[in-house]
C-alpha cells in the first residue's frame, strides 16, 4: 500500500501576527479547506511593540488544494519562504484587464517589483495593481483606467497584505451582541469610546462611523452632527434609511411617525388613527 502524494510549501508570516489575528485565521484556514501545518519555527515579541515571526509547512493532498491554502493565506497576510517578483501581464484592450488579475483588497498592500517590496498607492477593494517599473511604483486602477500597454499584476505571487490589527487597549469597538447588554454600564462604554477616539483625532488619524437610521430614531443625530463638526469623523458610510428619517426628522421633529422628543404619534396622526378605529366596516 503506497502512500498518498504530499504537496508542501512554506509561508512566513511576520508583524503583528497575534494581535492581529492573522496567525489563528491562517491555522483555521488550513484546517477548513483540508490540509495541515507544522510550526517550524515561532518568535513571539516580548513588549507591545515588539513584531513576531513564524514559519510554517502547510501540507495539501493536491496541488490545487495548496495552490488555494497558499492563496488565501497571502490575502490574510501570509507570504512564501521564497519569494519571487509579482508576474504582471500587459492590457491588451482599453477597459479590459488580463485573465486572472490580482483583485485587491481594502488592507495596506506591496508587490516586489526588482526584488523590492513597493507599497500600492490608492488603496482600494476590487481594483487591479498597474506596476510602473521604471519608477518602482505601483498603484490601484479601475477597469476604465486600463489602457494598452499597461502592466497589471497577475496571480498572487509578489504580493503581500498587511492585515489590521486590533487595539491594543481594552476592546472597545466590538459586536453588539457581545459588548451590550442591559447589565453593563453604558457610561462607561461611553467613555471608552469617546477616549480612542480623542486618541486617533489627536494623532491626526480619521475616524469612519457605520450609521444607521437608529441614530435618528434614538434622537442621536444631532450628536453625530457635533461630532462630525468638530472633526472627529471624517468619513460617515450609511445606507438611504438613515437620510430619509434624517430628512423626516428635520421636516417633522418625528422617526417613522413617531416624535422624538416625547416618543409619542403627532396629534393630527392620533386623530386619523382614532377615526379609522371608529370608522364602520
Amino acid at each position: 500500500m503506497t502512500d498518498k502524494p504530499r504537496y508542501t510549501a512554506r509561508l512566513v508570516l511576520s508583524g503583528h501576527i497575534i494581535d492581529s489575528m492573522m496567525l489563528p485565521q491562517v491555522m483555521d484556514m488550513v484546517m477548513d479547506l483540508g490540509g495541515n501545518f507544522t510550526i517550524e519555527e515561532l518568535k513571539v515579541g516580548q513588549h507591545k511593540t515588539d513584531t513576531s515571526l513564524c514559519r510554517m509547512e502547510v501540507v495539501a493532498d493536491s496541488p490545487d488544494l495548496l495552490d488555494r491554502i497558499v492563496q488565501r493565506a497571502r490575502a490574510l497576510g501570509a507570504t512564501a519562504e521564497s519569494e519571487h517578483d509579482a508576474h504582471v501581464e500587459r492590457v491588451t484592450q482599453e477597459g479590459v484587464f488580463p485573465e486572472g488579475f490580482y483583485s485587491t483588497s481594502n488592507l495596506p498592500t506591496e508587490v516586489l517589483i526588482d526584488g523590492h517590496w513597493v507599497p500600492v498607492e490608492n488603496m482600494e477593494m476590487d481594483t487591479a495593481i498597474a506596476v510602473d517599473r521604471g519608477a518602482r511604483r505601483a498603484r490601484c486602477i479601475v477597469f476604465q483606467d486600463a489602457k494598452p500597454g499597461m502592466e497589471l499584476v497577475v496571480g498572487h505571487q509578489g504580493v503581500r497584505v498587511t492585515p489590521l490589527e486590533r487595539s491594543r487597549n481594552a476592546e472597545i469597538f466590538s459586536f453588539m451582541t457581545s459588548e451590550v447588554s442591559a447589565e453593563k454600564p453604558k457610561k462607561v462604554l461611553i467613555a471608552g469610546v469617546a477616549e480612542e477616539m480623542r486618541q486617533v483625532h489627536d494623532s491626526g488619524g480619521r475616524i469612519l462611523v457605520v450609521a444607521g437610521p437608529a441614530v435618528v430614531h434614538t434622537g442621536a443625530g444631532r450628536y453625530l452632527s457635533r461630532l462630525i463638526e468638530l472633526g472627529f469623523v471624517q468619513v460617515l458610510f450609511a445606507g438611504n434609511a438613515l437620510a430619509v428619517h434624517d430628512v423626516e426628522s428635520a421636516l417633522f421633529g418625528t422617526a417613522l411617525g413617531v416624535n422624538i422628543e416625547s416618543g409619542r404619534p403627532p396629534a393630527d396622526c392620533a386623530r386619523w388613527s382614532r377615526a379609522v378605529n371608529s370608522s364602520p366596516g
